[in-house]
């Protein structure tokens, strides 16, 4: 079966993992206390290694959807609530493309947030009396949780997700289908996903190099991975207390 006949298959599949991850009924590890926190300071460790892409003009719309829409500690729930309700009308209607660079998103927020789960854990098990994160203990418990190949896959899937609608919103048609399906979409109550998709083509439509963009990007999220998994002094190369 091809790659885009699996598709809707892997959808699914994403959708219901995503969904049953994020249930505290289901997945207890919700809610520990230090969840929150992590994702606090995940955040902002990403905004400060996005530093220079915030500053630059042209480049600052791009960073900016990474750091709300696909990278970040944002809750994606109803987004792919969306997706899980107008899947059929989604593979008539979308490109395979955009589908898949869909999944890619769906994955990647659904490994983000597994990983949340285990370094949440891992500072549970710890010990520490602290309530907030700092380098050092954010690096000492990203080893502790371990699976380097899983955390190289979860940058594989940021830079799919990244070229992915850099292309996919620029093929034909795409941007005419956003615009008509925007009164549609928010009267069935589906404002989340069009709202994601609206704002990815609106971020690469003027960033011209996509693809120099997502590579610097990757490149800077495996050396930080790298340093991290190494047990370098300074993983964050002063970015971060």
């Amino acid at each position: 079966m091809s790659r885009t006949n699996d598709l809707p298959k892997r959808l699914g599949c994403l959708l219901a993992r995503h969904q049953a991850l994020h249930d505290p009924r289901r997945e207890p590890r919700n809610g520990l206390r230090w969840v929150p926190e992590v994702r606090r300071w995940q955040a902002e460790r990403l905004e400060a290694s996005f530093d220079r892409f915030l500053r630059d003009p042209r480049r600052r719309p791009a960073a900016q959807f990474f750091l709300n829409d696909v990278y970040n500690d944002r809750d994606f729930s109803r987004r792919d609530a969306d997706i899980a309700r107008v899947l059929p009308m989604m593979q008539r209607l979308l490109p395979s493309a955009l589908l898949g660079t869909l999944s890619d998103a769906i994955e990647l927020g659904l490994l983000t947030h597994a990983f949340d789960l285990r370094l949440a854990r891992a500072l549970e098990e710890s010990g520490e009396g602290r309530r907030t994160l700092d380098a050092a203990l954010y690096a000492q418990v990203y080893r502790d949780a371990g699976l380097p190949r899983l955390r190289t896959h979860q940058i594989d899937l940021l830079s799919r997700v990244g070229t992915g609608l850099a292309g996919a919103l620029r093929m034909p048609g795409v941007a005419l289908l956003l615009k008509l399906s925007r009164g549609p979409a928010r009267a069935a109550g589906l404002a989340e996903l069009q709202g994601f998709l609206e704002r990815g083509f609106e971020a690469f439509a003027g960033l011209g190099d996509a693809r120099g963009f997502i590579d610097e990007i990757e490149a800077d999220e495996r050396d930080v991975a790298r340093r991290l998994f190494a047990g370098v002094p300074d993983p964050f190369r002063g970015r971060m207390a």
